[in-house]
């Protein structure tokens, strides 16, 4: 075994392969950016290396500075994660030619798999069933494939997965513009723009088959995994098994993917991809082969009690597999949430910001793998230059309802403040009667986004909100001054005080207190407690702290709250919702704050401009694309919010701008 592993990556992955390490006795080898200087993967390592700034083409994707991190710290091996360069031919080479082991398959089956246009013909030549498509550099050549296999199609970069660079093209018009997105994506987040066209099956299942071989020529398949619940083509729930899969088809599907293991002469563990569609669930056509470790590895693990990290280090030293597939056993069900930093109720619109407090669940069955450093001494800044992936959460029951209760549970108790993540929507997702019965496909999410967006914050949070303020206004101890006390008073009873309470993204509600928090009485929304208007009957509330929680009883109903305050705002964090709250600004800088309220197109998060279309002058229409921003190696079509003409435009190719600065305004 190794002595010493070079862990190329960052986040939840990088702490998760250093965990494994840590556990064989092995020495771990951290690398950073100047963007993750002290993140968690950097505490956790036995050692840290510096490579770079922040953007990844001169940090995780450089290999030179990544070939000479692991010489100088005397790396044996080198572990890629997934993402960046796992999946890089040219980066197993150049560790194979600077004497390292590579934790992963040979370069000529990455090439071969890795790559989806040389996979696919590699399949297709093997009288498998694979997706009709097409690819190749050439922008014209896509076009001739799309308009060959027909609308509606999809475009995909070749050498890299997760999501990104995937485009739905619905008509010929649309293609070019597809295609030069699709390839700056790919091109930032894989250093490669090569795309492939497929035909786009609709509303298909998405399963996946996990295969693990050793160089003795021992290929097993550990089973599937049901990946059908995504949002922008990016997968958020994962389970194994599948749903609704006969041993028939598992032995079918299995049978397929340790077939294209050994066609390629794959070693270590690898992933193979199917599309099953709607139609015809006895059916299945190949999709790709990921010749790395998936983000979804950990349901396969709870399942087989396999540790895959561990095994890639076998596999990768010479050790032979100690199982054959008749030793396998599938034993219960295994879910998995991905928590990501993004606004569902903004079509997924990534967020940023620093974390102020993390809560990580702690229950029975539950696995949390997680780049977040937690404790009251640390915090994380999650920026625009990585995925959005924050952490997973992972559990493991007797059956699939046990599973899905045990993750509901403790997706409850994560509590995750200052800034905005997707954990209440997935509580909602997993709830849904369709996702509950098992009737998945990759559409799922897309159709129905909608009902699990959560609405205005509930009458409890506003409350909470007001007496957090009043908490954080009153004296220490008993008051014997009533000059003290925070708000007014007049002769003869204590005076209603006014609370304009504005969560993020919603219009401010009004709280009216009186009386100190550990003994007020509150009335939430309109209404006038001097009895002059329509006014709610005051509803007596009490408000401390208990063990680093806001403790409210509110209608004789007590609730508990996870809470961090920076500056005039306060986080609020209950059964895996998070609320951003804080007073009503002043008129005059709420007006000033409303994105494209005066026409001003503001960035709604830190990221790099890659294409501008309007220049100054131009008159554009309401709702026309005006540039496009690329945060978390994602795009995202900024448009005009009126009509009228362009003026002030700031924005410039390649320029990097804070979240809320002033791109461009249109003068409408």
């Amino acid at each position: 075994m190794f002595a010493s592993v070079l862990v190329a990556n960052r986040g939840e992955i990088a702490v998760r392969v250093i965990r494994t390490l840590r556990a064989m006795g092995v020495h771990s080898v951290a690398v950073y950016s100047d963007a993750d200087a002290d993140a968690r993967h950097v505490r956790d390592a036995d050692v840290a290396i510096r490579l770079g700034p922040a953007p990844a083409a001169q940090s995780y994707l450089c290999i030179p500075r990544i070939l000479q991190a692991a010489a100088r710290t005397g790396a044996q091996a080198v572990h890629p994660g997934y993402g960046f360069l796992s999946e890089n031919a040219d980066f197993a080479r150049a560790c194979a030619q600077a004497g390292l082991v590579f934790i992963g398959p040979p370069a000529g089956a990455m090439e071969a798999m890795g790559d989806k246009i040389t996979a696919k013909a590699t399949v297709a030549a093997a009288g498998l069933p694979v997706i009709p498509g097409s690819g190749g550099q050439d922008d014209d050549a896509l076009a001739a494939a799309a308009t060959a296999i027909g609308y509606p199609v999809l475009l995909k970069p070749s050498a890299g997965g997760g999501g990104k660079g995937l485009r739905v093209v619905q008509r010929a018009a649309d293609l070019p513009e597809a295609i030069a997105g699709a390839r700056r994506e790919a091109r930032g987040a894989f250093g490669d723009d090569t795309l492939l066209v497929e035909r786009l099956l609709e509303a298909p299942r998405h399963l996946e088959i996990q295969v693990l071989a050793d160089a003795h020529g021992t290929v097993v398949h550990l089973g599937e995994r049901e990946c059908s619940l995504q949002r922008r083509h990016q997968k958020i729930i994962e389970e194994a098994p599948a749903v609704l899969m006969d041993a028939a088809s598992r032995t079918r599907m299995g049978e397929c993917a340790v077939a294209i293991a050994r066609a390629v002469g794959y070693t270590g563990a690898g992933t193979v991809e199917f599309l099953v569609p709607a139609q015809r669930p006895d059916q299945f056509f190949f999709l790709e082969m990921n010749t790395r470790l998936q983000v979804e590895h950990p349901v396969t693990e709870l399942v087989t009690g396999l540790d895959l990290v561990e095994w890639q280090l076998r596999v990768a030293a010479g050790e032979p597999l100690t199982f054959t597939q008749d030793d396998l056993r599938l034993q219960g069900h295994a879910i998995q949430a991905r928590i990501y930093a993004e606004d569902p109720a903004k079509g997924f619109l990534p967020t940023s910001g620093r974390i102020l407090q993390m809560r990580e669940p702690a229950s029975p069955g539950i696995r949390v793998d997680s780049g977040l450093a937690v404790g009251p001494d640390v915090s994380t800044e999650v920026g625009s230059d990585y995925d959005g992936l924050l952490a997973k959460v992972i559990a493991h029951g007797a059956d699939r309802d046990s599973a899905l209760r045990r993750l509901d549970t403790a997706l409850a108790q994560l509590s995750i403040l200052g800034l905005g993540t997707n954990v209440a929507f997935l509580r909602a997702l997993l709830a849904d009667a369709e996702v509950r019965a098992g009737a998945l496909e990759t559409g799922l999410v897309a159709r129905r986004a909608a009902h699990w967006v959560a609405a205005a914050p509930p009458e409890d949070v506003l409350a909470a909100a007001a007496l957090w303020a009043l908490l954080a206004l009153e004296p220490p101890g008993p008051v014997v001054d009533p000059f003290a006390l925070p708000g007014s008073w007049r002769l003869g009873e204590p005076a209603w005080t006014r609370w304009k309470v504005q969560a993020s993204g919603h219009e401010p509600i009004e709280v009216q207190t009186r009386g100190r928090a550990a003994s007020a009485e509150l009335i939430v929304g309109a209404g006038d407690a001097s009895g002059a208007g329509d006014a709610s009957a005051p509803t007596r509330a009490c408000a401390w702290w208990e063990g680093g929680e806001l403790v409210v009883t509110l209608d004789r109903i007590t609730r508990r709250y996870t809470c961090a305050a920076e500056g005039t705002t306060v986080w609020l964090g209950r059964d895996g919702h998070s609320w951003e709250l804080r007073e009503q600004q002043p008129l005059d800088a709420a007006q000033r704050s409303g994105l494209g309220a005066d026409g001003a197109v503001r960035a709604p998060m830190p990221g790099t401009v890659t294409v501008v279309d309007v220049a100054e002058g131009q008159q554009v229409t309401a709702g026309a694309r005006l540039l496009v921003l690329e945060a978390m190696k994602m795009e995202h079509v900024l448009t005009a919010p009126v009509g009228g003409v362009v003026r002030e435009l700031r924005a410039r190719p390649g320029g990097t701008v804070e979240r809320g600065s002033t791109l461009l305004v249109v003068d409408p």
